[in-house]
């Protein structure tokens, strides 16, 4: 079957792998691929890899690269193994896509799966990936959709599940203000969210004025900021109750500036959530961290229960995810129009799906 494989940093190729056996293994599920979308994790393995792509065999699955990329993605079960109950061949399905045992660690034993130690991804750290025709999965790994869900958004659930993640640890709810930084996929995920949740007053920060414009077309009534142009943490307390500031702050960049800005706008026994991932040390101001009696929360992925309810929000309207769309394209085409194009700094593309029946 055809694949793409990450094979070094800037090194993706389309190849001919073998496909998965036709008769799945006890409590797997083989899956013909639908759509997949392109990560910000993806992309940074491309830029800099690898990163999480391990270079010696996984510790719980044994994976190593090269290695079949794609962990936003969904399709149709074509075949199931012994004992698999919850789908038949046919379902349309959503993938959870994070492997890890299911008893026998101190998370895994309380639920906590993605805080597993031995964690690893469909995509990143398994056999298998959605930038693939297809793909064997633990049975735990799929969830059915509804008709109301369509192929493209099965694929947009996992993004969403992060930013609904972090909206929950923040303690979004009816009447917040709410401050977002970085425009990208996962921060305009996570301030549809966070409306979603109930905000009513909701700040966006990003340093690309093309972002911000799109995410206005999204949400047209919230507050854009540019801290190159902008001092943010001033223009959100001048437009909250009482000059005093939001009251959950999002990153969800990864930049040791956003997070600052984050502190400096989230009012006094405020949140703050960091939901992107630091490259390095953050020297963050721990005196205003404590003057001001902040909680300062980090967001890792997502539990992995959340995808009934993740899915029922994109299905009901409520979370409209496939609106971050900007492009959809041939897994023929994943390099140049895919990866090439997201990491052009004009910010012309947002979320980029791959259409594995193109």
């Amino acid at each position: 079957m055809k694949a793409l494989r990450f094979h070094a940093a800037r090194d993706l190729r389309i190849e001919d792998v073998a496909a998965p056996d036709r008769k799945p293994p006890p409590g797997q599920v083989l899956v013909r691929n639908r759509f997949v979308g392109i990560c910000g994790t993806d992309l940074h393995e491309y830029a800099y890899g690898p990163i999480f792509i391990p270079t010696t065999p996984h510790p719980f699955t044994g994976a190593q690269g090269p290695q079949i990329l794609g962990h936003e993605f969904g399709g149709v079960v074509t075949a199931i193994g012994e004992g698999v109950s919850s789908v038949k061949p046919g379902d349309r399905v959503s993938v959870q896509p994070l492997i890890m045992p299911r008893a026998g660690d101190y998370y895994a034993d309380r639920g906590l799966f993605h805080l597993s130690p031995q964690l690893a991804l469909a995509g990143l750290s398994w056999a298998w990936g959605g930038m693939a025709e297809e793909a064997m999965l633990h049975e735990y790994n799929v969830q059915r959709i509804p008709d109301a869900l369509s192929d493209e958004e099965a694929a947009l659930v996992e993004p969403a599940a992060v930013a609904v993640y972090s909206c929950d640890r923040g303690g979004v709810g009816a009447g917040s203000a709410v401050l977002v930084t970085g425009a990208g996929p996962i921060g305009l995920l996570t301030l549809i969210a966070a409306r979603a949740a109930g905000a009513t007053t909701l700040f966006l920060s990003d340093i690309n004025d093309a972002r911000l414009a799109f995410a206005r077309s999204i949400l047209p009534d919230i507050v854009v900021l540019n801290p190159q142009r902008d001092d943010v943490g001033s223009r959100v307390r001048a437009a909250t109750e009482g000059g005093a500031g939001c009251d959950v702050a999002l990153e969800c960049v990864g930049n040791e500036h956003a997070l600052k800005a984050c502190l400096d706008a989230v009012r006094k026994q405020g949140v703050v959530v960091q939901t992107g991932l630091h490259p390095h040390d953050n020297p963050l101001d721990w005196f205003q961290v404590t003057f001001k009696d902040v909680d300062l929360r980090g967001a890792w992925a997502y539990p992995t229960h959340y995808w009934p309810r993740v899915i029922r929000m994109i299905a009901s309207g409520i979370l409209p995810a496939s609106k971050i769309v900007t492009a959809r394209i041939r897994l023929d085409d994943a390099v140049a129009e895919g990866f090439e194009a997201l990491l052009d700094p004009s910010g012309r593309h947002i979320k980029i799906l791959i259409d594995l029946a193109a």
